[in-house]
């Protein structure tokens, strides 16, 4: 498991946050750019489960996140069902541990973000 010292991780956190901000209305999912704030809960979500889920898969962990989505502390005050912020959980997971192997048929693995180098 990797560990980032606090001031790291928020640096990270807060490098991450900028790139959804930026990108967040090119997503299929996204209603419009002032949505945002909706799906920040969700990216950051996704975003430290991966850094603590190093080497699994979206799809095995999805189980876990689900449950965990529910307590999860920085939901916001009204707080999104799963259902509607799953994608935007898996597109910050795919970025920090990798997307998914795809056929270059899979539309949808198509268009995830590719991991920053």
């Amino acid at each position: 498991m990797t560990r980032f010292p606090s001031d790291d991780w928020l640096a990270a956190w807060e490098t991450e946050d900028n790139y959804w901000h930026e990108n967040f209305s090119s997503r299929p999912y996204a209603i419009g750019a002032d949505y945002y704030e909706r799906f920040r809960p969700a990216y950051r979500y996704g975003f430290e489960s991966a850094t603590h889920g190093l080497g699994r898969t979206f799809e095995d962990a999805e189980p876990d996140l689900r449950a965990g989505w529910e307590r999860y502390e920085h939901r916001g005050e009204a707080p999104s069902m799963w259902e509607d912020i799953k994608e935007a959980v898996r597109d910050a997971w795919d970025r920090v541990a990798g997307p998914r192997d795809a056929s270059p048929s899979d539309s949808a693995a198509e268009a995830r973000p590719r991991i920053r180098e």
